[in-house]
């Protein structure tokens, strides 16, 4: 197994953007590719690093970027949230985006492009419960500690494909009514959905190295643990054809 990183510079609306394809180079033939957004911080190494587990299992990743190049944010930046408060305000910008994306990724020569799917962390799991949402082209979505907020454009029905959300139950921005209420709206457009809730794990329970500094937030090993699993025997389901 030899795990390689390409950087692809690729269009889409307000483009160009930067993102980086993880995959094993010793491997044969294509494989099923995996769309993994980032948090509000944007594309960063850490995103690389997941992209990097992802290829050591099997699949294709493209940690990518939605933000466009150049534009990052810090944990230390006077606004850490805005390209992120940008695209939470044009809800159609951030879904068209998105397609763009996956279009990147289903385009490489090493991504079986008829079996994809999509990974989120915080605002990339809001993200990819849009791409649910809007119809994207996936057999799947993870979402680790997205939030639930509803775009303003309807649920594109029926809906193909398959969602798993694995939810930090103390999270105090994506609350249990919010929970109850995207489960009511996806079970109302008959979405095939799972919902994983990990209990005294808040938001951002995948993010290593970061404490809990203030009620609510940071990393819990439990739940990072057991929804890496979780993901994994989902894409086992959705790769293999099962019920």
């Amino acid at each position: 197994m030899t795990i390689k990183r390409r950087t692809i510079i690729h269009d889409g609306p307000g483009g160009p953007f930067e993102s980086m394809l993880a995959f094993d180079d010793a491997a044969d033939g294509p494989r099923p590719g995996i769309l993994l957004i980032p948090n509000v911080l944007g594309q960063k190494e850490w995103d690389n690093q997941k992209a990097e587990a992802l290829a050591a299992l099997g699949y294709v990743a493209l940690a990518t970027d939605i933000y466009g190049q150049g534009k990052r944010s810090t944990a230390e930046s006077e606004n850490p949230a805005q390209y992120m408060q940008a695209l939470n305000a044009d809800r159609g910008l951030l879904r068209d985006r998105l397609h763009a994306s996956l279009a990147t990724l289903k385009a490489q020569d090493e991504v079986e492009a008829a079996r994809t799917a999509a990974i989120g962390f915080c605002f990339g799991g809001k993200c990819v419960i849009d791409m649910v949402r809007s119809g994207a082209d996936i057999l799947g979505a993870v979402s680790f500690h997205g939030l639930f907020d509803a775009p303003d454009y309807p649920i594109v029905t029926p809906v193909k494909a398959r969602l798993l959300i694995c939810h930090g139950w103390d999270d105090p921005i994506a609350q249990p009514d919010a929970a109850v209420g995207v489960a009511k709206e996806l079970s109302d457009a008959g979405v095939d959905w799972q919902m994983h809730a990990y209990g005294h794990a808040g938001h951002g329970f995948t993010h290593k190295g970061t404490g809990p500094a203030r009620p609510g937030f940071g990393y819990d090993e439990k739940a990072d643990r057991r929804s890496w699993q979780a993901m994994q025997n989902f894409f086992a389901e959705i790769f293999d054809g099962r019920a």
